[in-house]
């Protein structure tokens, strides 16, 4: 057999890592696999053939020189095991260095999210992959992000395995770029039949359910049953980077915040019988229902302007104002809470909160939130009456000082003029950070939410 045609061979045979294991690599191609720039699972099939962009004259000039060595090897060495050994060192050096490898990192998130974890790779080693497709998903302490593939071509390597820690910069997956010109094919060909996949947040939904704990008190089993089949009803699942995160900052909250949570009731006829009137038009009008968040959320910020202390927050021995209104509208979501921010508050209309709102409840629930839009916030409106809550004493949002806490509607006896009605009344709740706030701060804040939901003309008529 001649050089030639052991070359040829070995191109569908030998991959990167048989030439590590079977010849005398030379320290250049080492130090390339160490560095992880070099695929080691790659075959020589899949690297021949690459095409070079002419703007890389450097690397064009290197591979020129590369190819003079394999081009000497194969002339001058006889069929025998050096000679094999050589070649196979110098086939994979060149021809990857002929390949256009771009790496696929850890986008830039935030300052406060620096880390993640890799929930699932939507494609594997050798598949075509198109510019902008996602290739992975990765859970943060947030929100869930998909990492698109930089440019087309064929995902050669994956760094990084499903569960893996990763930070911002970290190479998560090799593609090879000049493999491009297959991928069109490759994307549109009909797959063969296969059993129907559900989509990234119905498998996470499908797997939070199984996963679901029995409860804390196990009643004792009958003697029929086998004392093993007790330990099956028993799951330990590990928290998700969202619930860790939660878990850790609402102990935070605890050990830091001095909370005191103070209470009152509001009569919601007044909003009640404005929303009825109005609401058919205001759907007609702005395809968005009117709903009640948008009432409260303009009177906590007329009441924040009122009594500014309640929108500051601590940071060491200062107390930091905040002379703008973001307000976070907790929002429940299959990986646990969330507080969307409502930048500015203040300046939107009822149409534009009610609109914001729709859309973080809808986006919350497709895992669809940015970064960006739950970090901040100057106060929190919490709606646990959406659940049948009655009463709670909400827990602050670091470093927040005040949180909202609203409840069920419920139709109750109260006294007007001396006699006893039946009014639908809501109770609120106010937790604040008592190291800045003094009782009689958050009593009159909370008053002031209450006096202009009983009288919602004073929203027309605030400034």
């Amino acid at each position: 057999m001649t050089p030639t045609a052991m070359w040829k061979q070995c191109l569908d045979r030998v991959t990167v890592s048989d030439a590590l294991r079977f010849a005398l690599p030379t320290p250049w191609i080492v130090q390339a696999v160490q560095e992880g720039t070099l695929p080691q699972t790659m075959t020589l099939e899949m690297l021949k053939r690459r095409t070079i962009p002419p703007d890389l004259e450097g690397q064009r000039r290197r591979i020129e020189g590369l190819r003079k060595i394999v081009t000497d090897v194969i002339t001058h060495y006889e069929p025998h095991r050096a000679g094999l050994s050589k070649l196979i060192i110098a086939t994979p050096l060149i021809l990857w260095v002929s390949a256009v490898l771009i790496e696929v990192k850890t986008p830039e998130m935030s300052e406060s999210v620096q880390s993640g974890a890799l929930l699932a790779w939507r494609k594997q080693v050798g598949d075509a992959v198109l510019r902008d497709e996602t290739l992975v998903e990765m859970e943060t302490d947030k929100v869930i992000l998909e990492v698109a593939a930089p440019s087309d071509g064929l995902l050669v390597e994956i760094r990084v395995q499903v569960g893996g820690e990763v930070r911002v910069g970290d190479v998560l997956a090799l593609i090879d770029t000049s493999a491009s010109a297959d991928v069109p094919k490759a994307a549109t060909a009909v797959p063969p039949e296969k059993p129907a996949v559900l989509p990234p947040s119905a498998r996470r939904e499908l797997s939070r359910r199984t996963a679901e704990t029995v409860p804390a008190s196990v009643v004792t089993a009958p003697d029929r049953f086998p004392p093993a089949q007790e330990t099956s009803r028993v799951r330990r699942v590990p928290m998700s980077r969202l619930r860790s995160r939660i878990a850790l900052r609402l102990k935070e909250a605890q050990n830091t915040a001095a909370m005191l949570t103070t209470i009152n009731e509001i009569n919601m006829q007044p909003v009640m019988d404005l929303r009825a009137r109005n609401q058919e038009r205001f759907l007609q009008e702005h395809g968005v229902k009117l709903g009640y968040m948008s009432f409260f959320t303009k009177a906590v910020c007329l009441a924040l302007k009122a009594y500014p202390t309640v929108n500051a927050s601590v940071e060491g021995q200062d107390i930091v104002f905040h002379d703008f209104y973001d307000v976070g509208i907790a929002v429940s979501s299959e990986r646990g809470l969330v507080v969307p921010i409502l930048r500015n508050a203040d300046c939107l209309s009822f149409v534009g909160v009610e609109k914001q709102i729709a859309d973080f409840g809808r986006r919350a629930g497709n895992l669809e939130l940015t970064l960006e839009e739950l970090e901040g916030g100057t106060f929190t409106i919490s709606n646990g009456g959406v659940f049948g809550s009655l009463l709670s004493t909400p827990i602050l949002n670091p470093p927040q000082s005040g949180v909202l806490g609203l409840h069920k509607i419920q139709d109750r006896p109260v006294a007007e003029n001396g006699s006893v009605v039946i009014r639908p009344m809501m109770y609120v709740a106010l937790t604040y950070d008592h190291r800045i706030i003094d009782g009689r701060e958050a009593v009159s804040f909370l008053k002031a939410v209450k006096d202009v939901l009983e009288d919602p003309a004073r929203l027309l008529l605030a400034s």
